[in-house]
This record gives structure tokens, sequence and C-alpha cells, in this order.
């Protein structure tokens, strides 16, 4: 890691071959979600890439400190699942059984209907797990703006399709 650090790219793919197994099993028997685990592993080594100069030998070892970032990471993504499940359910990745082939299409269509503004903020947040910063930098915009886009966008898709679903569940 200090090779990294001090500018060795090559380093990165030893340390890269070195943990991947190791941290990709760790995700995976936490979550048994394998394109979830295979997320948080690129998103961990991203991580390591941007913020390598953050980490300090004297506090611990290199692969306690990417297991830190990786738990982190999976920690911030479930706890973001569960809110916005919560909210709504119908964002949560769904399996063939959950929803008719028709529930999915009206949610897309729903969607599809929002302003641009605000469908690109649902988008970013729900569908490519994205922090409100991640999202005001992308679209250049102040993260309390961000915040009211999410809200207003999900109370309208809320509104939309509760009388959708109500409608074709009593069908």
């Amino acid at each position: 890691m200090i090779a990294y650090q001090k500018g060795d790219d090559e380093a990165l793919g030893s340390i890269y071959t070195l943990l991947k197994p190791a941290l990709y099993s760790f995700i995976y028997r936490y979550t048994r979600d394998q394109q979830l685990s295979i997320d948080i592993v690129q998103d961990s080594f991203v991580k390591l890439q941007r913020y390598k100069h953050h980490y300090q030998p004297g506090k611990g070892k290199v692969k306690s400190y990417l297991f830190q970032i990786a738990y982190r990471l999976l920690i911030d993504k479930l706890n973001r699942r569960k809110k916005w499940q919560s909210f709504m359910p119908f964002l949560a990745p769904i399996t063939k059984e959950e929803f008719h082939h028709t529930d999915r299409l009206t949610i897309r269509e729903a969607i599809s209907n929002l302003p641009d503004k605000q469908r690109a903020v649902i988008l970013l947040f729900y569908y490519h797990d994205m922090k409100h910063e991640e999202i005001a930098e992308i679209l250049n915009i102040p993260k309390g703006t961000v915040k009211s886009r999410l809200h207003t966008a999900i109370q309208s898709l809320k509104v939309e399709l509760e009388g959708d679903f109500n409608e074709s569940r009593s069908l």
C-alpha cells in the first residue's frame, strides 16, 4: 500500500489480487446477494484508490482498512435499500413472483411520466444507489434541491401508483 501511495499503480493490482477473493467472500456471506457483493467489492477498491492517502500504516493492515471501507459501504447501501423499500416497496428489486408484468410496466410508465428533473433524481437514487451528495454533483444542483425533488417525485408516484394498483388488484 505504501508503494501505491508513492505512485506505483501496479501495487494496487497486487492488493486487488490478494484481497479481492477474501473481501468478496466476506460480503457475499453477509448478504447472499452476488450482484451486491460484486458491486461492494468494486466500490471498495474505487474508494481505496480515491482515498489512498488516508491510509496510515501505523493504524493497521491494508486488509483491515479495506474491509472497513467495504463494511461501511455495505451498511450504507443496505440502510438506503431499507429506507426506500419502506417508502416505496414497488421500487425494491423485483422478483418475478412479486409483481405481475403489467404492474412492472405501470411502475416504469409512472416513472417515465415524472418531470425530467424528478425522474433523474429518482433513477439515480433508487436504481443506481447514489447518495444525495453524488446526485447533486452529477446534476450540478444543491443537495437540498436533490432532497426536495426526490420528495416531490415520491409523493407523485405514490398518488399515481396507489390508484393504479388498487384498480388492477380489484379486477
